[in-house]
């Protein structure tokens, strides 16, 4: 049987931290995202265009986004979303357009080539975690607390 260590509060008890289940999650994340990586390149974008793609397609339905959200989604900084913006525009990847009801926004959506490039990447992204989805799951249940089930209700 495997030690779970006991890690002090706040209040001075001590809780259990499973340091063995948090590093194989993370491990399993690491390799999701080499996965991601590797996809990205061989689509002919780097990992942080193909993020990008995902970030205006799915944050703004099929609308625009403005590159400030862009930047939000990312975690970037707004000047670093603008360049990233730019280079997605000169690749025919994203189009860019000035907001109708605030002209200091500029807004950002998908090309048809955009939009083309984030079917192909988001197909292979789903049949990987679908692949990869009972291992997570199996390495996540130790790490939920004591009778607490998924948001979905089934335990």
């Amino acid at each position: 049987m495997r030690k779970v260590k006991r890690a002090r509060t706040r209040a001075g008890g001590t809780a259990a931290v499973d340091y063995e289940a948090l590093a194989r999650f993370r491990y399993e994340l690491r390799k999701f995202q080499a996965f991601s990586q590797t996809a990205a390149k061989r689509a002919g974008l780097t990992p942080q265009q193909h993020q990008a793609l995902l970030v205006v397609r799915g944050f703004s339905g099929k609308g625009p986004i403005s590159v400030g959200e862009v930047a939000e989604r990312l975690l970037i900084r707004h000047h670093t979303a603008v360049e990233l913006v730019n280079r997605m525009t000169r690749l025919k990847i994203l189009s860019r357009s000035v907001d109708g009801a605030d002209s200091r926004r500029v807004l950002v959506s998908l090309t048809r080539e955009g939009e083309r490039r984030l079917q192909q990447l988001s197909r292979i992204h789903l049949e990987e975690l679908r692949a990869i989805g009972p291992t997570l799951t199996r390495l996540l249940r130790p790490l939920r607390r004591p009778g607490q089930g998924s948001r979905t209700g089934r335990p």
